[in-house]
């Protein structure tokens, strides 16, 4: 079936449009949100300052008012009265999409109980961009976002992710993924996984291998920068097979190249996805492995 034309796409009426911004890079704008951000009467942002640069990327200028989660019960009520009056509103968040770990749900649900008219404008999400390149199954998955803060609530939650018979994914700070990585090894042991860091960035990176060599591979990282998606696999899976043949990789590389192990080590670490320390490993093995051969 062919694609619709863009006249037939067109956004009409007054209605509470979502709208998915980039979460890095911004090329990842969709042509239909740039349109939307440009027509709508209003744009509810998260932060105003930091929706400001995008819309200054792309020249837009459409007036905007602030709706976080400490103010969003109350605005929300006026976002209503204004699409009941004829606007058009569209909400967005500092990246990603709205209502996604972010900001919105309320203003959503108020606005569906008013019979406002809700459209969404899809694009960037880390936990769909995470899940993709993850190679995890994603047969069906689960999303939890956030862990609360408090020790004894994120253990209850830990607890229950761990009965789960399928991939979950997590949102974690920089500076408190390794702790993650721990509570989870010491509730459900160790298991696959991947820790997207920084997508869509300059510096995008995965992690893959375990729970507890991922962990390692941070730990040993003065900083740790950038939000990260956590994707656990089920408990059952081989880690190996969801991510690269080490060995034949390693095998490979050691044949193709005359680097030393620690360079080979640190460029197939990049390449993979994997922790430098368990290709390090690997190309020591290997490498003592041919020498006896030979």
């Amino acid at each position: 079936m062919p694609f619709p034309s863009p006249s037939d796409n067109t956004d009409e009426g007054p209605a509470l449009y979502i709208v998915s911004t980039p979460i890095g890079n911004l090329e990842d704008i969709t042509l239909r949100a740039l349109r939307v951000l440009k027509e709508v009467d209003l744009i509810a942002a998260e932060d105003t300052r930091h929706t400001r640069k995008l819309l200054s990327a792309f020249e837009i200028s459409t007036r905007m008012m602030a709706l976080h989660q400490h103010n969003e019960e109350e605005r929300s009520c006026r976002v209503i009265e204004k699409v009941l009056a004829g606007e058009k509103v569209a909400l967005v968040t500092d990246a990603g999409t709205p209502c996604i770990s972010d900001p919105g749900y309320r203003l959503v649900s108020a606005a569906s109980r008013a019979g406002v008219r809700v459209v969404p404008v899809p694009g960037a999400s880390a936990l769909l961009s995470g899940l993709a390149a993850a190679g995890l199954p994603t047969d069906a998955f689960h999303f939890e976002g956030f862990l609360p803060k408090k020790q004894g609530k994120r253990l209850d939650i830990i607890k229950g992710l761990s009965s789960l018979p399928h991939t979950f994914v997590l949102y974690e700070s920089p500076s408190r993924i390794v702790r993650l990585l721990d509570e989870l090894v010491s509730v459900m042991g160790d298991r696959p996984a991947v820790v997207a860091r920084e997508l869509t960035k300059r510096y995008e990176e995965f992690l893959r291998g375990t729970l507890s060599s991922i962990g390692a591979e941070l730990s040993q990282r003065p900083v740790v920068k950038g939000e990260c998606t956590l994707m656990v696999g089920r408990g059952d899976v081989d880690s190996e097979s969801l991510v690269y043949d080490l060995d034949d990789e390693v095998k490979r590389a050691l044949a193709e190249s005359s680097e030393s192990a620690s360079r080979l080590a640190k460029s197939l670490s990049k390449r993979l996805g994997l922790p430098k320390g368990e290709v390090y490993e690997a190309v020591v093995r290997l490498s003592d492995a041919e020498g006896d051969l030979n």
